[in-house]
């Protein structure tokens, strides 16, 4: 026992207590508050003296350590200062890292569309969506819109010394689950959910057939839509260096002999495979990807299966602060995977056979800054299809074009505000056509 600490401890406690007591005499007259110090002084002598008697009577009565005891005793003390010394050598880990980001933006659009007039829930009234355009009509209408929809919330979840990833990423986009009569509800839809483990990524995310790189700044959710591969999709992808490896979910998208509405098919009984190569460089970066995919449906002539290809070369060139950004795409059964599905993937025959349409499309865009806060985007996109017509009919998009330009303001780093003009074209087999021109307002805060 170490008894002057312990009677340090307990000469503190006594005059804490005659501290916590002083308020009760301080306002008192002078000499009533020498008769109470004198009082007090005496009974804290009464004090010390007794903590002294009883200090002493704990000392010759405390138990005698042999030697052997104390062997034991610091034995253990050194046992316990080398794992000290061991947990203190030992890299602590950084943690679980959680994080919470994403942008509210809003948009304003006037649409005129030379083709006819488009339904208030067709999605082609928020966003570009090149099948969507209305074609052979013999009046024009113009329609205006506002909504929040492209906003996005995003968690991020890392454990960097078990090089682990959690990724959850949504927006509301889906316009499900109100209307636009009193509260403009819009449910939350996943865009993104993956995890990562060193190389290995799986989950939902976008295409590895897709590089998001390339995508131009476009206050349109897409912008080049009819030009750019875009799909997200659930996938297991694994990466080595500039290589990348993927299987991912398959599905398919017919037209029935002699047209009509599209079938959505999930019969195939192999995923999608998809390789990519990027190359990165001090001027930019290019990407390359192959896609080998089977199709296959369970229509009146019996289960079907065609094999599907497809290749996209797309990437960035840096010229000073500006830069071009690029995309080439296509081939036979390319479908879903290219211009938001402007063409399927296949049509059936007679027989109910399956029949891949060869499909192509590309972008280009150059992006301009001014100045530090302001910058534009000039794009022009393009789709072709190479339609059966004997067995697709003549109702299906033969071809489709746009060209944006935008002027965007970035009134902070967070914080900005973009105009964007849209003119778009398409044109089906028949040779009946329809254009839309849109002019797009954007407010944009990120965080």
């Amino acid at each position: 026992m170490n008894f002057p600490n312990t009677l340090i401890r307990q000469g503190l406690l006594i005059m804490a207590v005659l501290m916590l007591s002083a308020p009760a005499w301080a306002d008192a007259d002078p000499s009533e508050r020498e008769r109470a110090l004198e009082q007090r002084v005496a009974e804290l002598e009464r004090l010390v003296n007794r903590l002294l008697i009883e200090n002493e009577r704990q000392a010759a009565e405390a138990p005698r350590v042999d030697d052997t005891t104390a062997d034991e005793l610091e034995d253990l003390r050194t046992e316990v200062a080398r794992l000290d010394q061991e947990k203190a050598a030992r890299p602590s880990g950084a943690g679980t890292e959680f994080n919470f980001s994403g942008f509210i933006k809003h948009d304003m659009m006037v649409s005129r569309y030379s083709g006819g007039s488009v339904p208030g829930n067709s999605i082609l009234r928020d966003f570009y969506v090149p099948a969507a355009i209305p074609v052979g009509g013999e009046s024009s209408t113009t329609d205006f819109d506002s909504h929040i929809r492209e906003s996005r919330f995003i968690f991020n979840v890392l454990r960097p010394e078990q090089n682990l990833q959690a990724y959850l990423e949504f927006d509301f986009s889906a316009n499900t689950g109100g209307d636009e009569r009193l509260t403009n509800a819009t449910s939350a839809n996943i865009r993104q959910a993956f995890l990562r483990w060193n190389n290995l990524m799986a989950g939902q995310a976008w295409t590895t057939f897709f590089n998001v790189g390339a995508l131009p700044e476009n206050l349109d959710f897409v912008g080049p839509a009819e030009g750019t591969i875009f799909v997200r999709q659930a996938q297991l992808r694994y990466t080595n260096g500039p290589w990348q490896f993927a299987i991912e979910n398959p599905e398919t998208t017919v037209t029935p002999f002699g047209g009509g509405a599209r079938i959505v098919t999930d019969t195939a009984n192999v995923p999608d495979f998809v390789v990519r190569y990027n190359h990165q460089a001090d001027w930019g970066h290019v990407t390359a990807a192959g896609l080998v995919r089977q199709l296959g449906i369970d229509g009146p002539g019996g289960v079907d299966r065609e094999m599907a290809y497809a290749m996209s070369l797309s990437g960035r060139f840096d010229v000073g602060q500006n830069d071009i950004r690029w995309m080439v795409s296509g081939g036979p059964g390319i479908g879903r995977y290219l211009g938001l599905n402007t063409s399927n993937e296949a049509v059936l025959d007679i027989d109910g056979n399956l029949n891949t349409i060869d499909a192509y499309g590309g972008f280009v865009s150059y992006r301009h800054h001014w100045n530090d806060q302001w910058r534009s985007n000039f794009t022009v996109s393009a789709f072709r299809a190479d339609n059966d017509t004997e067995l697709t009919g003549m109702n299906v998009t033969k071809s489709a074009e746009s060209a944006h330009v935008n002027l965007i303001y970035q009134a902070t780093p967070h914080l900005r505000f973009g105009m964007e003009y849209i003119h778009a074209r398409r044109e089906i087999e028949s040779g009946a056509s329809g254009n839309m021109n849109r002019l797009q307002f954007s407010t944009v805060l990120g965080f």
